[in-house]
């Protein structure tokens, strides 16, 4: 009776937990798939963010236990986007010029705001998570708010402004910037002419015109 021929090892069947997870970070990944439904106007949750990165339903609740968690990260990472553009705005602008920084951070908003439609979207409205749940946002808005209202404060200082009324100017100068933003992200302004390309050079003129009616006659911004 021939012998026996040994039986091969049966090869261990590899389970999904087992497989090597093939994103570096997975965070990161979990936050630009957020932005990215966002961005289409679809509902973000923690599993559709899953879903849409490709990873296991269960993964993300490691990182963002709810959706606020998940939309609090991405605004924190927008809020970060749009104050490095105003500060590599205000570093452009000569800081014993008040009116000048007041401009050019006006514009910066504009900018960041018309290039970033989801970005703002999620750090200006409530529609995806309590904005006064995130410290970072409370803080770094606070931090915003202060900033123009040192600019003002600068200003009426050399005797530049119209009016003394320097929370006035504050709130009009933020309803301006904030509505020209909401105008373009809703679509609004081919019905005032104004076409796609035109957009940030309006913004421009809207600014200009703003702070040439604060300022007192016959000076300068």
């Amino acid at each position: 009776m021939p012998a026996r021929q040994p039986s091969k090892p049966r090869a261990r069947r590899q389970t999904p937990e087992a497989r090597p997870y093939h994103h570096g970070d997975l965070r990161r990944v979990l936050i630009d798939a957020a932005l990215q439904l966002a961005a289409e106007g679809a509902e973000v949750s923690v599993r559709e963010s899953a879903r849409r990165a490709a990873v296991s339903p269960g993964a993300p609740f490691r990182h963002f236990p709810n959706r606020d968690a998940l939309m609090a990260a991405v605004a924190g990472e927008a809020q970060r986007r749009f104050r490095a553009e105003i500060e590599v705005a205000l570093d452009q602008a000569p800081a014993t010029d008040p009116l000048g920084r007041f401009r050019a951070f006006g514009l910066a908003y504009l900018r960041w705001a018309t290039r970033n439609p989801a970005h703002f979207e999620i750090i200006s409205t409530g529609r995806y998570f309590a904005h006064g749940s995130s410290a970072e946002l409370t803080r770094d808005n606070a931090e915003l708010i202060a900033l123009t209202e040192r600019m003002l404060a600068d200003a009426a200082e050399q005797g530049l402004l119209r009016s003394a009324d320097l929370k006035r100017i504050q709130i009009a100068g933020r309803a301006l910037v904030y509505g020209f933003a909401r105008m373009n992200l809703d679509g609004h302004f081919p019905r005032w002419g104004v076409e796609e390309g035109e957009t940030e050079r309006m913004a421009e003129g809207v600014i200009d015109l703003f702070i040439a009616g604060i300022v007192k006659s016959g000076r300068g911004s």
